[in-house]
């Protein structure tokens, strides 16, 4: 063969093409017919594990436990309201309506925040941001209890919302970096089961203490107690490590996010599971007590059972989808499984729970913690894996951005809803159509669960055509 041949030889061109880039790897190759009758070939950049963020890190045992706390202390204080607005509502002389835009107050800078605080996550050390909002929403729970004003505890519940807006965007950027796809169902199920233990804990514990010593004390206690989980905080996680050269070190911005349709599916997906999961948090205690008739000591013990089957079912269930995914299961199949599975059963479980009486309703209740369990472990495990470390925390932000929309609806409606009909029978059907909605959207709209190449998307790859590269093809 003669050097000129030799020089336009495909496996020169991909040779030299691997070669120049230093960091990529040859991954698949896509053949298409050109006009002309000939074939080009697409490089598709794929980066290896270490440049992904998917690194193997010491030590993260601690973190992990320390977010799974984080994540508890999150939703007591978030849903300790609730806990409260049967005495409150007396207290202050406000109407269900009121007490509704009380409770949503939260959602109104929790939501809009999500998308700033994505970029904060992906733009800054994930460490200093949660730390940050960690101490912010402490603070105003403590200041809460000691309030007296209506408007005073908007505002209180407003500050409250831009503090925890930091979380589930640095849930996100921690667990894609430090954890690989085989991995991430247990530490997102141990997210869910904090998630659902908040609220348990805070309606055995707090409806107890509430009923004790008054609502002000247990603010005080759970906003000052808070800050201890900083310290430990602070030493354990670690800082981030700068990127390699050879991996861009620009985020992804919002619109290519946009542009995909499984963000739209997770988005959707994700105010559907916020509107059944708000919907139990700011309205159950009252329901038990005002719609069922039950004390407060039987409020404590039938809501925390809720949400204390969720956290179990959450555990379980994230640990047999790793599992799963181990034994040769793709994480579609594993992780769309678990949503659609978890929120056909709500849905049907919530219906059961507006219309069953004695034993049988307290078995709906538990019924329903099983499979909010089971529909929520893997929400953010598919966003993860979705975005990958350069877009998790924006994704996250987005996401979280459109679902907690959710938290500004379920609340106020609920209550317009109690005034107007004097029952909680249709609040509970919507919720049970949101879920039903929610399993279409995580099922239909969500795509494969594979990650967005966003270095393709920003760089076109480079094109060889087969004339190019032989000459003796016309």
């Amino acid at each position: 063969m003669s050097a000129g041949v030799e020089n336009h030889n495909p496996r020169s061109k991909l040779f030299a093409c691997i070669l120049s880039s230093g960091s990529v790897q040859l991954g698949r190759f896509a053949m298409m017919n050109n006009s002309t009758g000939g074939e080009r070939v697409r490089l598709r950049p794929v980066f290896t594990p270490q440049e992904s963020g998917h690194q193997p890190h010491h030590g993260m045992t601690g973190v992990l436990v320390l977010l799974g706390l984080s994540v508890l202390i999150n939703y007591i204080d978030r849903s300790n309201l609730s806990i409260a607005a049967p005495l409150l509502k007396d207290e202050l002389h406000i109407s269900n309506t009121q007490l509704g835009t009380l409770l949503a107050a939260f959602f109104w800078t929790y939501g809009l925040m999500q998308m700033p605080a994505g970029w904060l996550v992906d733009r800054f050390d994930v460490k200093w941001v949660f730390a940050a909002g960690f101490f912010l929403w402490s603070i105003a729970t403590a200041v809460t209890g000691l309030l007296h004003g209506f408007t005073a505890l908007i505002a209180v519940r407003v500050i409250l919302g831009v503090g925890e807006s930091v979380a589930f965007p640095s849930y996100s950027k921690v667990l894609s970096t430090y954890f690989p796809e085989s991995r991430r169902g247990f530490p997102n199920a141990l997210l869910i089961a904090g998630l659902s233990l908040g609220p348990a804990v805070g309606i055995l514990v707090g409806g107890t203490v509430v009923e004790a010593f008054g609502w002000r004390p247990f603010f005080l206690a759970l906003g000052f107690g808070a800050l201890l989980w900083l310290p430990p905080w602070m030493a354990w996680m670690p800082r981030r490590q700068p990127r390699p050269a050879s991996v861009s070190t620009r985020s992804v911005g919002i619109i290519p996010i946009l542009r995909q349709r499984s963000a739209w599916g997770t988005c959707l997906g994700q105010f559907c599971v916020n509107y059944f999961l708000y919907f139990l948090l700011t309205w159950l205690p009252s329901y038990l007590k005002n719609g069922r008739g039950f004390s407060m000591n039987e409020v404590a013990r039938y809501g925390g059972l809720l949400f204390l089957m969720s956290a179990i079912a959450a555990m379980v269930w994230g640990k047999l989808a790793d599992q799963w995914i181990k034994a040769g299961a793709n994480p579609t199949q594993a992780r769309k499984g678990s949503l659609v599975i978890g929120q056909v059963g709500i849905g049907i479980s919530l219906v059961l729970t507006a219309v069953t009486q004695g034993n049988i309703f307290i078995g709906m209740l538990a019924l329903t913690g099983v499979f909010l369990g089971i529909g929520c472990c893997s929400t953010w495990a598919v966003t993860q894996t979705l975005a990958g470390p350069l877009a998790a925390g924006r994704w996250a932000g987005v996401q979280n951005f459109i679902g907690n929309f959710a938290g500004w609806v379920a609340p106020m409606l609920t209550g317009f809803l109690v005034d107007r009909t004097g029952s909680f029978v249709w609040p509970f059907f919507i919720t049970a159509g949101m879920a039903w909605l929610g399993a279409i959207a995580w099922g239909l709209i969500v795509g494969p669960i594979e990650p967005v190449n966003w270095e393709q998307l920003r760089s076109p790859a480079p094109i060889l055509t087969a004339s190019a590269a032989n000459p003796s093809v016309p």
